[in-house]
């Protein structure tokens, strides 16, 4: 069996054809995502029209969330087309289509084929510009009673000290991203101008002001992971995205694993690589398990 994997992003979409154990068995093909709700969907048609004779299921990975039948998006990001919740994807094919949140479907590419293997119970975070999440619970996906289940705008502090892109205050996204990173920056070095490669470089040079900058910003995302370990208990708490490669998961786990009341948890950087999202849609949507 195989599936054509599309992961959907605000500025990009990928494509690739995808087998049972995971593997990438076509060339990656890469466009500009369209800022038009027609052109969006004519891409998607001309991708999978390319490849409908050797594949038997398609599968989208996509920002935003997608209820529980797979079929739709129920709320987007804003840095998708106007209306791309309208998309009925399965009018795109005669083929079978299976949708579903990017980092789901990479918190599921982790389970299978990557640094959650074998272990039933885990949480991925993905760092980046925002924060993506995906639950496993008794190695089913946890998606709650919409679609919409994690999500990681949960509360870090009740006295709106700082806006999230969602609309609302204090949200773990507003703090554990790269985004928030940027923003522990200003408020401590009190310089508007502060960049994230500021912080890192000077991380590596051992510069006191960014090295405390940026233990603030790894605490934040502590505090965080000892909250979902404590709410689930989990084998493993994975951790993926661009900025996940500068924190310290030896540190982060020695810490939740001090702090918390249930069982210890291990605290891991993700395996399943950067096309993570449109292998786990598609070995979803092949129903591998």
């Amino acid at each position: 069996m195989k599936a054509l994997g599309i992961d959907v992003g605000g500025t990009k979409i990928y494509s690739t054809v995808i087998d049972e154990k995971g593997n990438i068995i076509s060339e990656v093909e890469k466009y500009s995502t369209p800022k038009v709700l027609e052109e969006i969907k004519s891409l998607f048609k001309e991708i999978i029209k390319r490849h409908e004779n050797e594949i038997d299921v398609v599968a989208f990975a996509t920002a935003g969330a997608v209820n529980n039948e797979n079929t739709k998006v129920i709320s987007s990001t804003g840095n998708l087309v106007e209306g791309y919740r309208t998309i009925e994807f399965d009018k795109l094919t005669n083929k079978k289509v299976f949708v579903e949140n990017d980092a789901n479907a990479a918190a599921w590419a982790e389970h299978i084929i990557g640094a959650s293997k074998g272990m039933p119970n885990s949480i991925m975070l993905t760092l980046g510009t925002g924060v993506g999440g995906g639950i496993i619970l008794n190695n089913k996906l946890f998606k709650g009673k919409s679609g919409a289940a994690g999500e990681m705008h949960f509360k870090m502090y009740p006295d709106k000290r700082r806006k999230c892109t969602c609309g609302s205050w204090d949200c773990f996204e507003a703090y554990a991203s790269g985004t928030g990173l940027k923003k522990t920056a200003e408020e401590i070095s009190k310089n508007p101008d502060i960049t994230t490669y500021d912080v890192i470089g000077g991380l590596e040079l051992k510069d006191e002001l960014m090295t405390k900058i940026f233990n603030k910003w790894q605490d934040d995302i502590l505090a965080g992971i000892i909250g979902l370990a404590n709410l689930f208990d989990p084998d493993c708490v994975v951790l993926s995205g661009s900025m996940s490669e500068f924190v310290n998961t030896q540190y982060l786990e020695n810490e939740t694993n001090s702090q918390i009341v249930t069982q210890p948890t291990k605290v891991l950087k993700a395996t399943a690589g950067n096309y993570a999202g449109m292998i786990g849609a598609g070995l979803l949507a092949m129903g591998v398990n």
